[in-house]
């Protein structure tokens, strides 16, 4: 990745303009009033370099103009650079615009399809966030498997059977470990038995699982391609203090400046991996975080989202985001904007899914709504799965993947499933020592004849 070119420093041009007495100069600066964001984009240097600047104004003074306006909004934090300069960022437009959006929908009391409005299936799809979240946030670091393998073996409970498979689970783990964690104060202790449950069995250093990097453990970010040093993280003897410090953070301890909830979840997220503490698995300790906060805070709706699959799709923003922070003297907006562009754009996955789901749900009910038999029959459970063994002929359930996946006692998935073989929706075999129901090849003609026998 191309490291971007760092932006020229604004107090070298304040003395060029000065030194040259043109008084026609900076008389068009004033002429030429200039905001943070211009055209509404929070540019960097190496993108603003390249954009036709105001009339009047030559390239470098239009970054002059442009950087004075977000200086004035700057609001610095706690967390610091390996300098020891806080990091600030600026409530420009762009970010109080998506501010608002996710303040509306992800928080409060708000109007929902009813799958996760209702308690009777709210359990189901958390747990299909959870496992979302875990698969993407592992593969963002290197994990291989299929979403489609992982999903079977975290549904179906089986034991990982390699490196991959075992991010996978871990991170499974983790993300129901944080939610059951919810509105705890967070401890370096905690994020320590964090990053253990989500390194466990998948370093080449077994003891590193649970502890920070040592001083003879050097780890640089680097292009891969080119092995281009792209971060060099602060010292390991400064990680206790910084550490102690997020925590801080996290919890709220620090009375001034006020920081927007979610930016705050953003800035943990951020600090994190910034200061990358372990030689492994920053990213999902990182992630993992953001959630603590953001659901800690009362964005609850972000339970229900995958923030890993949206930054999955684009790799190269996420950690050009860190680099334009880096070189634009730690001005963190480039990371927030970033991030929020990312949640809003995973809510609004959310609710397609969700109305994609209400169609499937309602073309369903349609088909069986003249079969008086089974509505009374089948529960909302043994409909979903019905739901999604019409669209995947040929696949395969358990009683433990089923109890997984809505979050039943084991008696009550092996009831749900038993029932649907009575009616012949779907096949019942032993492998192994384990039940195993098939989706029958016919069964739309089956559910047909079902309804069919029911009406007679």
């Amino acid at each position: 990745m191309k490291i971007p070119r760092s932006p020229p420093n604004i107090e070298s041009l304040l003395k060029s303009f000065v030194d040259a007495d043109d008084t026609a100069r900076l008389a068009a600066l004033f002429r030429n009033p200039v905001g943070p964001a211009p055209g509404g984009r929070y540019l960097h240097w190496d993108e603003l370099r390249h954009r036709q600047p105001p009339s009047e104004l030559s390239t470098e003074e239009w970054w002059f103009a442009v950087k004075m306006a977000r200086q004035q909004l700057y609001k610095p934090t706690p967390l610091t650079d390996k300098s020891g300069k806080p990091f600030v960022f600026a409530l420009a437009d762009p970010i109080l615009a998506l501010l608002h959006r996710i303040d509306r929908d992800a928080s409060g009391q708000i109007r929902l399809e009813a799958p996760i409005a209702s308690p009777a299936t709210r359990d189901t799809y958390l747990v299909r966030s959870l496992i979302e979240e875990a698969i993407n946030s592992s593969q963002l670091e290197g994990a291989s498997t299929t979403r489609q393998v992982a999903k079977e073996m975290l549904r179906q409970g089986r034991r990982p059977r390699d490196k991959s498979e075992r991010m996978i689970f871990n991170n499974f783990k983790a993300m129901r470990a944080i939610s059951e964690r919810i509105g705890q104060p967070l401890t370096p202790q905690t994020i320590l038995e964090l990053h253990s449950v989500l390194t466990r069995d998948t370093l080449d250093d077994p003891t590193a699982a649970g502890r920070l990097r040592r001083a003879d453990e050097p780890i640089d970010i680097v292009d891969h391609r080119d092995q281009r040093v792209l971060h060099a993280p602060p010292h390991a003897d400064e990680l206790p203090e910084r550490l102690e410090r997020l925590c801080r953070f996290a919890n709220n301890l620090e009375p001034e400046p006020f920081v927007p909830p979610i930016i705050r979840a953003i800035l943990l997220h951020f600090g994190l991996a910034y200061d990358h503490p372990f030689i492994d698995g920053n990213g999902r300790v990182a992630r993992a975080l953001f959630y603590w906060s953001a659901i800690s805070q009362g964005y609850w709706l972000l339970e229900f989202v995958s923030i890993s699959s949206i930054l999955k799709k684009a790799p190269a923003q996420y950690a050009r985001a860190y680099l334009f922070t880096e070189t634009d003297d730690s001005d963190v907006t480039y990371f927030l904007i970033q991030q929020l562009e990312t949640i809003v754009a995973a809510m609004d996955g959310l609710h397609a899914y969700l109305r994609r789901k209400a169609d499937e749900t309602q073309a369903t009910e349609s088909m069986l709504r003249t079969s008086a038999h089974l509505r009374d029959q089948l529960n909302h459970r043994q409909l979903a799965l019905i739901r999604h063994a019409v669209r995947h002929p040929g696949a395969r359930y358990t009683i433990e993947g089923h109890r997984q996946s809505h979050n039943v006692v084991y008696q009550t998935a092996r009831a749900d499933l038993l029932r649907l073989a009575e009616l012949g929706l779907l096949h019942q075999r032993k492998v192994a020592r384990a039940l195993v129901f098939e989706v029958p090849a016919n069964l739309d003609a089956r559910l047909s004849n079902v309804r069919g026998t029911a009406q007679k």
